[in-house]
């Protein structure tokens, strides 16, 4: 019987026999190593073809990872666009963004402390919890300022295209991601489109075009320093808890601007429907890139995130009436190929 060797798919297998047609010699099988079998012994070496299935598996499961996390953060995009949407078209800004937290923050409170009730954080979690609540401090005092100065076609990309450039470079620094040449064009196209579509490189840089530009910019920074800061508070605490720690610093901030001024009760009954889909949005589109943050790089997922730049340049065109609406259509795709890049090729 002639003697067969080989290796397939990562497996090695090597086969000796001896005797006559009819022997049947003994299998004898190996976790691993080098296969030496005597004669009369078929000696299959497994070690390395269950190392080769356990690496397939596990690329297979990042993959549908990464996807899950891709899908998680379209939609969040897109509910964050809506929901900035509603605050643009409300009456008083402060009133609008209070009554679609305080909702979410009574809704939430019973999760928020049981789990707080059952979990040990260390003394450096709480350092990180005030700062990520100060970021959202920041965050929730230049909102209602950006959408009073400027239209929410030129303000909104400003916003997020600082932190769609500024998390991927940090998340390379402080946690060791990686990002490939096809990310990093990808994250060019997201970013230029963003200052592009706002307006920000065709006109003059003077007093009027840079007063809704500036608070646009800090909010930009503070959405930097908040999901760079969640993205270590989740080693402690559940997405669900960091959106209720949110909601408390949306609440410190606005509750003294609009009680007593009876600010609440006319947006209650002006826009008791968008307050109550504001409500949903709001939260569950940080909950939804949190959730995918678990689940894929944070410098691969923040720049996708920025979908929502085109969704909310769509909003506006379609239903604010904003002007230029054919440049900003035409750039919004430009975005949309950036992310399309980020998402797909963005491994490095």
């Amino acid at each position: 019987m002639p003697t067969e060797g080989g290796e397939g798919g990562g497996a090695a297998a090597s086969c000796r026999a001896g005797g006559g047609p009819e022997a049947e010699p003994p299998l004898r099988v190996e976790a691993g190593g080098e296969s030496r079998g005597g004669a009369g012994e078929i000696v299959v070496d497994l070690g390395r073809e269950r190392l080769y299935s356990e690496d397939e598996a596990y690329c297979s499961g990042k993959k549908v990872c990464h996807l899950a996390a891709f899908l998680l953060v379209l939609c969040s995009g897109l509910a964050h666009a809506l929901w900035n949407l509603f605050t643009k078209k409300s009456r008083n800004k402060n009133a609008f963004l209070w009554l679609i937290h305080v909702t979410s923050f009574l809704l939430l409170l019973p999760l928020f402390v049981r789990e707080l009730a059952n979990a040990s954080l260390p003394p450096a979690a709480y350092g990180f919890l005030a700062l990520s609540m100060a970021f959202q401090m920041g965050y929730c005092l230049l909102l209602p300022v950006v959408y009073e100065r400027g239209d929410m076609s030129q303000s909104y990309p400003v916003m997020r295209g600082t932190g769609a450039l500024l998390v991927p470079l940090f998340s390379i620094w402080l946690y060791q991601e990686t990002l490939s040449l096809a990310g990093w064009a990808g994250i060019g196209c997201i970013v230029l489109g963003l200052f592009a579509i706002s307006g920000t490189f065709s006109r003059r840089l003077d007093r009027a075009a840079l007063r809704p530009l500036v608070p646009a910019f800090a909010v930009g920074l503070c959405i930097t320093g908040y999901v760079l800061t969640d993205k270590t508070a989740l080693t402690w605490l559940s997405p669900v808890a960091m959106i209720e720690l949110s909601n408390l610093a949306y609440l410190l901030v606005l509750t003294p601007t609009v009680l007593g001024r009876g600010l609440i009760g006319s947006e209650w009954k002006a826009n008791w429907r968008t307050i109550a889909l504001g409500s949903v949005f709001s939260p569950g589109s940080y909950l939804l890139f949190l959730l995918a943050v678990q689940l894929a790089p944070l410098s691969h997922l923040a720049p996708v995130r920025e979908v929502g730049t085109v969704f909310g340049t769509l909003l506006g065109v379609l239903l604010l009436k904003e002007a230029q609406p054919i440049r900003r259509v035409v750039l919004s795709f430009v975005i949309t190929a950036g992310v399309i890049s980020v998402g797909l090729w963005g491994n490095g």
